[in-house]
């Protein structure tokens, strides 16, 4: 499935997270930052995480949600929350998010081929519909350029 493009509806989805179960609804007229990171306590993974918890504080004084998801179960995320401060809302995918996000995808290391997560982060207006998508994230900056996309959208 490819990624959802601005304009388009955002997937509905709703999975388990480490504080209780999140659901696109629960954002319903607010905007949303859904990111989606390839596995809990890596050395990017840890960055990008560190990065929108820095800036929660002004995500919410832009009436922004941010959502991590990853395929880690809820306990690896509660571990990887209280390891590194982690202030954002974790959210643990059996498959279908990912899938319907576009994200879930063939990728190549060391000559092996294997299914895994790209990084890639969605910007979700209070419409529902995806503002901006940001495909194939390099950690560095990018939480600051979410933010001003986020605090750029009405």
């Amino acid at each position: 499935m490819s990624m959802p493009q601005p304009g388009d509806v955002a997937p509905a989805f709703s999975l388990a997270g480490d504080a209780g179960p999140i659901s696109l609804a629960d954002f319903a007229g607010r905007k949303l930052v859904v990111y989606f990171y390839p596995k809990d306590d890596t050395p990017g993974c840890t960055t990008e995480g560190k990065a929108f918890s820095a800036l929660q504080a002004q995500f919410d004084a832009a009436d922004t949600a941010v959502v991590g998801i990853s395929r880690d179960s809820v306990a690896a995320h509660a571990k990887f929350r209280n390891k590194h401060g982690l202030t954002v809302a974790l959210g643990s995918d059996e498959g279908a998010v990912t899938e319907a996000f576009g994200v879930w995808v063939e990728k190549s290391m060391y000559g092996k081929k294997y299914m895994g997560i790209e990084r890639a982060t969605f910007l979700i207006g209070r419409d529902g519909r995806v503002a901006r998508v940001w495909p194939k994230v390099k950690v560095p900056g990018h939480a600051e350029e979410v933010l001003a996309a986020a605090q750029a959208l009405a």
